[in-house]
């Protein structure tokens, strides 16, 4: 069947993740903390270089106010030191996907970002840097039971992103692994209530009941589901041998019907037919010429017939057909 296919265990394997304990064998997932590829990652040199600058600034203007007040010593020195540490933890920079979540005294305070935010140090913490882009996240369930007890081997990709930042920090404690773990389950859930022929066949409709279900399980999370996707369904060897003998014989019999199908149109067709040329001796005089010269013209083979043969189209040829058929006179060859 398209669609189905298997695979060995080390290729299953690399497809869910690393081998469970030896003796078990379950759900795996395949975290993508990242939405970023190697090539494609953000670069954090902008804002090390910004924090550099603030460092460096902050502290010649503090020791140059100081040298110009009180002269240049160690107090000095030390004090543009803790300045600019502080205003180096004051200043903050948030990429354009990003959202950061900040508390005050340990309580929810606001949201910041993307770009220049500030905080107070000390008093105000950065508790969580949250992506809030697409994010797009493989799983499975392997050797899970459908309805009718057949193990299936799933993998899906989940597409997702978070639209509030603040429930994705407080709500949950990690809300990439439970984004993951509760898709794991839906699929399992889902198998589970279906045969092997609907998971195998209804693939959109087991892609829209995972995307309710988990829309549903993440919203208070401040998630969003974008789209569920089966990839691969993975079926035992003995059951693929299995469906495809069935797939052939469906496939049989949709012939032999077809073919019969074909042979009562021809049988009504030829008893159609037959009543013409009873009621129409001259029609079945002419169908018969019509076979001769098919036959001659397919073969390219001469048929010699009898003279006496032209006097059944009597009624049917003229004059000078009937001379061509007896070889009379003004016919070459005659």
């Amino acid at each position: 069947m398209m669609g189905v296919k298997r695979r060995n265990g080390a290729e299953a394997a690399a497809a869910y993740g690393n081998a469970a304990p030896s003796g078990r064998r379950g759900m795996r997932v395949v975290p993508e903390a990242s939405t970023e590829v190697v090539g494609e990652r953000a670069s954090s040199t902008g804002v090390l270089l910004f924090s550099t600058v603030v460092f460096l600034l902050t502290f010649c203007v503090v020791v140059g106010v100081w040298w110009a007040l009180a002269g240049v010593g160690v107090a000095t020195l030390a004090c543009g030191l803790v300045c600019a540490l502080l205003a180096t933890a004051a200043v903050h920079i948030a990429q354009q996907w990003e959202k950061v979540v900040v508390l005050r005294f340990g309580t929810f305070n606001r949201v910041s970002g993307p770009g220049l935010f500030w905080t107070f140090p000390v008093i105000e913490q950065n508790t969580m840097r949250v992506d809030t882009r697409v994010r797009a996240t493989t799983f499975g369930a392997e050797e899970t039971l459908t309805a009718d007890l057949v193990p299936l081997d799933v993998n899906a990709v989940l597409f997702w992103h978070v639209w509030d930042a603040k429930a994705a920090c407080i709500e949950v404690g990690d809300f990439t692994r439970a984004v993951e773990l509760a898709a794991q389950t839906a699929l399992r859930d889902a198998i589970g209530r279906a045969s092997v022929a609907e998971v195998a066949i209804r693939r959109e409709q087991l892609d829209r009941e995972l995307k309710r279900v988990l829309e549903e399980k993440v919203a208070p999370w401040g998630i969003t589901v974008l789209s569920v996707e089966i990839r691969d369904i993975l079926l035992p060897k003995e059951l693929q041998d299995v469906m495809s003998l069935e797939a052939q014989a469906e496939q049989r019999k949709k012939a032999r019907i077809i073919l019969m199908e074909a042979e009562q149109d021809i049988c009504e067709m030829m008893d159609d037919m037959g009543d013409t040329y009873a009621k129409n001796d001259a029609a079945l005089r002419l169908r018969a010429m019509h076979l001769l010269y098919e036959s001659v013209r397919e073969t390219g083979g001469t048929v010699v017939v009898p003279s006496s043969f032209s006097e059944g189209f009597g009624d049917v040829l003229g004059d000078a057909a009937k001379d061509v058929l007896k070889g009379g006179p003004g016919v070459p060859g005659a």
